[in-house]
């Protein structure tokens, strides 16, 4: 057993406290924050400091997490942490239904209700949100965030720090670019090149 701290106490953050009091793996769980104007994250579990003093906390039980909703900004904390080889954990919702057969990254979370299928690949410091699927032989890249309700088939490619807005939707076989975003309920029939912005049914690209 470890003590968990989670970089980040926005909603992002109490979704993944919740997740890792599931697991049921942690002797405590509590929070770092650029917000340091309270002591307790939603009444319920500790905010021991400023998101920049995570260097202070160097015990060897205590193991990390970055919940930061924004990609960059996620990417850029967990790189810090990573650097220094502090232990840095995955968290897997229970309730999640995850094929033994799929690799997952560091510093990932996997929402409750999603589904991660046979010889899907899952890079590092992703966010697979509540409800969603990612079927067979996918490769997700790093830093990527699949919002909830979002499905893809199999064989699908999506890049590194990809954003993939709630309800998307894509089809067998196609490769979503680096630092893609889609909307909400997007249809995507056609692959997508590096940071486009693609929305609709099916899904076009849009300008910024």
């Amino acid at each position: 057993m470890s003590r968990l701290i989670i970089i980040g106490a926005g909603g992002h953050g109490k979704v993944a406290a919740d997740c890792a009091e599931a697991m049921q793996c942690f002797d405590s769980i509590a929070f770092l924050d650029v917000d340091t104007s309270r002591s307790r994250v939603a009444n319920t579990w500790d905010l021991l400091g400023h998101a920049d003093d995570w260097r202070n906390f160097n015990d060897s039980d205590v193991c990390w997490f970055v919940a930061i909703g924004n990609n960059q900004i996620r990417r850029r904390e967990l790189e810090q942490i990573l650097s220094t080889g502090a232990d840095v954990v995955t968290l897997i919702h229970p309730g999640a239904v995850v094929s033994p057969y799929s690799q997952i990254g560091l510093g990932t979370l996997v929402c409750a209700n999603s589904v991660i299928n046979p010889f899907t690949q899952i890079g590092i410091g992703c966010i697979l949100n509540t409800a969603s699927s990612i079927d067979h032989d996918n490769v997700i890249g790093d830093f990527v965030h699949i919002a909830p309700g979002c499905h893809l088939a199999g064989d699908v490619q999506v890049g590194n720090g990809s954003f993939l807005g709630i309800a998307t939707t894509v089809i067998q076989g196609l490769k979503i670019g680096q630092n893609v975003r889609t909307g909400a309920g997007s249809v995507v029939v056609r692959d997508i090149p590096n940071d486009a912005f693609a929305l609709g049914v099916p899904a076009r690209i849009k300008d910024k």
